[in-house]
């Protein structure tokens, strides 16, 4: 498989997910939706269901749709990240890039079905927890450790019983994220992707939304850097169990 191919399939896969994804807190979130008010539960099953239909359309790569998914896969060891696409540096970016970029496209569009939405929203805390996550109570540390732990359950569980996403079941990874959701997404709002966060920021700074306020650039690490800690760990951990198990056999 061509490596272009690989770009676009993790750029249309990763852009469902955010186009679904931030819909359902814009859903949730903006004044006058259909969906004003519909709750945590709401949107933790809206991004599931958004993780479902981006894993289907990004199959042909091996559905990754996450910087931490790749970088998880690169430290279990793995040789291909999906049949003919060898592990190696180029291929890597490859992912990365393809991840983000959609991950800002999908919260483009998102943006634009609900434009009229955005401009009578009053709170601009509201607008920008459409696109990127937000701690409930802000403490650097353990807004990092939160991150870390919901992402290295995201890919060890995907690692230990599926190999890859495609391989688990796109049905399989989007009940898991509706459990990361419900079990440990209320602290940070549980962004367990560099991508998903970052590339919709990003949006959020570059588009013209009236009254949007700050992108919050402070806090905008914490959702990189703690996905991509919490994914390698989960990658060397889980090429570890299969030895462990072997040995106390």
């Amino acid at each position: 498989m061509s490596l272009g191919i690989v770009f676009l399939s993790e750029v249309f896969g990763t852009a469902m997910l955010t186009l679904l994804g931030c819909g359902v807190v814009a859903n949730v979130a903006l004044k006058g939706t259909k969906g004003n008010n519909g709750g945590f539960l709401m949107v933790t099953w809206g991004w599931g269901i958004a993780v479902f239909s981006g894993v289907y359309v990004a199959a042909q790569s091996g559905a990754h749709l996450n910087p931490a998914v790749t970088f998880g896969l690169l430290l279990n060891g793995k040789k291909e990240y999906a049949p003919g696409v060898p592990v190696d540096f180029v291929s890597t970016l490859t992912y990365f890039g393809g991840e983000l970029l959609g991950a800002f496209l999908g919260a483009v569009v998102m943006w634009l079905a609900h434009k009229q939405h955005f401009d009578v929203e009053p709170e601009p805390a509201s607008k920008l927890a459409v696109f990127s996550t937000g701690p409930a109570i802000r403490s650097t540390p353990w807004n990092l450790i939160t991150e870390i732990i919901g992402t290295f359950v995201l890919v060890f569980v995907i690692l230990t019983f599926g190999g890859t996403p495609s391989g688990l079941g796109p049905l399989s990874v989007a009940l898991l994220v509706v459990g990361i959701g419900v079990s440990l997404g209320g602290p940070t709002g549980y962004a367990i992707n560099p991508a998903r966060d970052l590339g919709p920021r990003i949006a959020h700074a570059l588009l013209p939304i009236k009254g949007k306020g700050s992108s919050d650039w402070s806090y905008s690490w914490i959702p990189v850097v703690g996905p991509l800690v919490g994914g390698g760990l989960a990658g060397l951990v889980a090429a570890v169990v299969p030895i462990i198990a072997s040995v106390a056999a």
